[in-house]
Formats: structure tokens, C-alpha cells, sequence
């Protein structure tokens, strides 16, 4: 009866501290150790484990394995294989080597088997991981460079064809009045303006090539345009023949616009009058700005073409216009919609939020 207590206290215990396995292991031992003791001699024939205590401390040098460091487990391994022969040889109760032999050489092979295979799974599945986010930097690292590669081709397509051509048209600008003779003021002065567009167009263009080509440089390059460059953008539209009329809520005049917002809304007013300029010349053309609640509130608006308009892109291509002002409001937040009017005019409104969006 005694032998019988011994054992189930001796399973209970183990399995009761394997709950909490690494602050528990010094206890679990020490119970294997006061239980193996109290057995009398001759209780069972795996004296000084329990068939259940010694499937829990197997599992418990397992679960060692599994959760903690391979030191730690080799730790918890070799104290628990010293712990029986030390039982064994100090037995006071006088029972034999032979009583424990079984034990002595059962427990080791058995839980260095369990420690092997546990270990072994680990670092399989560590090389697993391992090759997995190796697998994903290769990935990352290609996609960047294919990144870096087309913006590369992009700033060189850029630079041999529009800023060669940007290059022409200023030269022949700023030469017209040496070239042509007899030519009045207000041709001159024409020039001039095409001459000073040209070389402005030429300045963003090698700030977005300097950008393209390298992706930490760009940022401080030059002013970011915002709403202070309006009336400069407005007056080349009006010399490009766009009659065009602002509209600028004072609540717009005095709010604080966020870089990105101010920058958006330039852009996309820039792109709605080259549109006008393109396929609606000599419209007349309303710009609006206002605030709703906590939005800042665009709209662009032109009427029918007063004459026909001469395509600029080959047939069959789609214009990157529209797409371009919906991305830039998608960024910032905001929501664009675009599209022809009843009297067949054309319309774009831009909603922004003017603080940081949820």
C-alpha cells in the first residue's frame, strides 16, 4: 500500500510542477528524490521511478528541449541522468545497484533519444526560418533593385528626349529675336515668356532626374510649389490663350495647409489647365477653393472648347492626367472625381483633408 501512495505521489508531483517546467525543475527532481527514498524496499521493480514519473520526466527533459535553450536542456538532461545513480548509490534504506539498474540504463537511452529528436526538430525548423527570411531579403532586395533599375531607364528616357527637347525649345525662344528680323515687341516679349517657362521646366525636370536617379537626393533640391505659386501658374495659362478666374475662399487664405495637401493642390490645378490648354483651348476656366469642416475643397472647372484642338499624343494612347491627380488625392487621403459636363465642358473636384487623415 505504501509502495502504491509512493508511486501516485510521485506522478502527481512531477506532473503537477511540469506545469510550470523551468522554475519547477530543482522541486521536480527533489520530489523524484524524497518519494524514491520514502519507497520501501522491494515496492516495484523500477525502483527509484514510477512507470508514470518516468514518462513525466522524459517528457519534462522534452518539453526543456522545446522551450528553452539547447544549454538549458542539456542542463536539465544530464542532472536528471546523475540524479537516479545518485539515488541509487545513496539509498538509505540499503538497496542494491542491481534494485535501479533498470532505470539507470533505461532512463538515460530513452531521454537522450526524446532530447535528440527534440533538438534536432528545433534546429531544422530554425533553418527552415532562417532560409524563409533569407528567401524574403532576396526577394526585398531584387525588388529594389528592379526599382532602382526603372527608375534609372525612366531618367534616362527622360533626360535624352524631353529635356533634349525642353533644350531646344529654349534656344530657339531665346534666339528668335536674333533670328528673325523685324520682329515686334510683342512677339519679343512672347518669346521671352516661352524662353522662362522653358528653363523653368528644365529646373524640375533635373530635380525629378536627380530623384529618379538617386533616391535620397531631391528633398531639399528646390522649394516644394504650393499655393503661393498659383498666380504665376495661372498667368502662363492665360498667355498659353485660357482665360481663367480664381476663386479663393478667405478661410483658405488663412488656414495652415499641410506640405503635401498644398502640394497636391498645385499640382492637380496645374494638370487640369494643361488639360484645358490641350483639349479645350480658349475655355473659359473657373478655379475654386474652399473649406468644408476639415477638408480643403478644389474644384477646377472649364467650359466647351472655343476652337478645335490639335492632339498632342499619338492615337490610341491614354493620357496619365487623370490617373495621376486621382493618385495624388489618394495619398493625401482625399477623394477626386472628374468628368464632362452638360454644356460639354469639363469638371474637377478634389476633396483634402487639411489635418493628418484617420
Amino acid at each position: 500500500m505504501a509502495a502504491v501512495l509512493a508511486a501516485i505521489a510521485q506522478s502527481a508531483a512531477l506532473l503537477l510542477l511540469l506545469v510550470r517546467l523551468r522554475q519547477a525543475t530543482a522541486l521536480q527532481f527533489l520530489a523524484v528524490a524524497v518519494f524514491a527514498v520514502a519507497v520501501p524496499p522491494g515496492a516495484w521493480s523500477t525502483w527509484p521511478l514510477t512507470v508514470p514519473g518516468l514518462l513525466t520526466l522524459i517528457a519534462h527533459v522534452g518539453l526543456a528541449a522545446a522551450r528553452y535553450s539547447q544549454r538549458a536542456a542539456l542542463v536539465t538532461w544530464w542532472s536528471s541522468v546523475l540524479l537516479i545513480p545518485a539515488l541509487v548509490l545513496l539509498d538509505p534504506r540499503g538497496r542494491s545497484v542491481e534494485d535501479g539498474l533498470l532505470i539507470m540504463i533505461l532512463y538515460p537511452a530513452v531521454s537522450a533519444v526524446v532530447l535528440g529528436a527534440v533538438l534536432m526538430t528545433r534546429h531544422w525548423r530554425d533553418i527552415r526560418r532562417e532560409l524563409a527570411d533569407a528567401r524574403r531579403d532576396v526577394e526585398v532586395q531584387q525588388s529594389q533593385r528592379a526599382v532602382a533599375e526603372e527608375r534609372t531607364r525612366i531618367a534616362r528616357e527622360l533626360h535624352d528626349v524631353v529635356a533634349h527637347g525642353m533644350s531646344v525649345i529654349h534656344m530657339q525662344a531665346t534666339s528668335a529675336s536674333y533670328r528673325i528680323k523685324n520682329l515686334d515687341p510683342e512677339a519679343e516679349a512672347e518669346f521671352v515668356r516661352i524662353a522662362a517657362d522653358a528653363r523653368s521646366a528644365m529646373r524640375e525636370m533635373r530635380q525629378l532626374l536627380s530623384v529618379l536617379r538617386a533616391e535620397d537626393a531631391g528633398v531639399d533640391l528646390a522649394p516644394v510649389p504650393d499655393l503661393n505659386q498659383l498666380p504665376d501658374l495661372v498667368e502662363s495659362a492665360k498667355r498659353a490663350g485660357v482665360p481663367v478666374e480664381v476663386r479663393v475662399a478667405d478661410t483658405v487664405r488663412t488656414a495652415v495647409l499641410r506640405e503635401n495637401v498644398a502640394l497636391a493642390t498645385y499640382r492637380i490645378i496645374q494638370e487640369a489647365l494643361s488639360n484645358v490648354i490641350r483639349h479645350a483651348p480658349g475655355a473659359r476656366t473657373v478655379i475654386c477653393l474652399d473649406i468644408e469642416g476639415g477638408d480643403l475643397v478644389l474644384s477646377v472647372v472649364n467650359d466647351a472648347a472655343t476652337r478645335s484642338a490639335e492632339p498632342l499624343e499619338l492615337p490610341g494612347l491614354t493620357g496619365h492626367g487623370l490617373p495621376g491627380m486621382r493618385e495624388r488625392v489618394r495619398l493625401v487621403g482625399g477623394s477626386l472625381e472628374a468628368g464632362v459636363r452638360d454644356d460639354g465642358g469639363f469638371g474637377v473636384t478634389a476633396r483634402m483633408p487639411i489635418g493628418d487623415p484617420q
